[in-house]
């Protein structure tokens, strides 16, 4: 069957161009190293994120999971003067694949939020793939939200107004940590948001053949994210939901979800999916398909009219969700 790509909205198609100069749609486990040092991730070390003064930051070194090494969270806090409630706090997991990054990479997208909603972010660096497989990066997502959850009032946050974020490989993993946290019984974010998300080990839809070779984290890039992930395993019949949170039989009992992707993103059609089994399964989901946006587009085309316009979108399901 040939498959035809949706075309790019056109001032993506701009953007894409520049993107592609230095990230082309697929990376292979041969370039996994190569990633790692670009001068692109190197330059987040220094990158300012007060926002104009609007954020102190801090590093925190905090326990990881038992018997592994501690992690590292990012918590930002607002400047302003409390009005004397404690805030909501986003916590946040970076994408790049399962394989490259660190908790400052896309971090600028929860911040433009809490900026608006006078909220903390928290973002969480985890142990990478493919050095460090299933379960490593889900269960190091888990002992930092288990620790903001336990000191969150210790910089200003409440522990009852945590929301989950996660882009890509983030959304994977934030997808997986709302179902482990489900079934380890809590604790219950207040709700989720899975941003373009990675979600199904076995890479077959309409959409990632649709994308193969064009956009962003295409087929090939999909698949050695998983092979990292998962290695034999992926595919196959044994894949655990806490990896792949298309696994997963079933998606009762998930806090409130706020899922959006491009309609030209190799991930599409799983994201749609996964948002219709959770309908099906009586839960409460929002999904936004962005006509003509590539992978991640809102992180590389900030400006973009089709970004400004998801930016506001996804603020006003927060703010919604923070009212209740």
């Amino acid at each position: 069957m040939a498959y035809v790509p949706p075309p790019f909205d056109p001032e993506l198609a701009v953007a894409l161009k520049a993107v592609n100069q230095v990230l082309p749609p697929t990376l292979t486990a041969e370039q996994i190293g190569m990633a790692r040092q670009s001068p692109a991730l190197r330059m987040l070390a220094d990158m300012d994120l007060t926002m104009g003064g609007a954020f102190e930051t801090e590093d925190r070194t905090v326990p990881g999971p038992e018997g592994a090494p501690d992690i590292s969270l990012l918590i930002c806090r607002p400047t302003t003067p409390s009005t004397g409630r404690p805030r909501p706090v986003l916590y946040y997991t970076h994408g790049g694949g399962m394989v490259i990054g660190n908790n400052r990479v896309g971090v600028e997208l929860p911040l433009t939020w809490a900026r608006e909603l006078d909220a903390i972010v928290v973002s969480v660096e985890y142990r990478l793939a493919p050095e460090h497989p299933h379960p490593a990066p889900v269960e190091d997502v888990r002992a930092g939200l288990l620790w903001t959850v336990e000191h969150a009032e210790e910089f200003g946050g409440d522990p009852e107004r945590i929301v989950t974020v996660g882009t890509s490989a983030g959304g994977a993993l934030t997808a997986a940590l709302g179902l482990l946290l489900r079934d380890r019984g809590g604790p219950r974010p207040l709700g989720q948001m899975l941003l373009c998300a990675m979600l199904d080990d076995r890479n077959d839809t309409p959409s990632t053949h649709q994308m193969a070779g064009i956009g962003v984290f295409d087929r090939t890039a999909n698949e050695t994210g998983w092979t990292a992930l998962l290695g034999e395993r992926r595919s196959g019949p044994d894949v655990s939901p806490y990896a792949a949170p298309a696994r997963a039989e079933d998606l009762t009992g998930l806090p409130p979800t706020f899922m959006d992707v491009g309609s030209a993103d190799t991930l599409r059609d799983e994201v749609v999916a996964f948002a219709s089994r959770i309908w099906q399964s009586g839960g409460v989901a929002e999904l936004h398909a962005w006509p003509g946006g590539f992978h991640s587009f809102i992180g590389f085309a900030p400006e973009a009219t089709l970004s400004r316009s998801a930016r506001v979108v996804q603020v006003d399901w927060l703010r919604r969700l923070l009212a209740e």
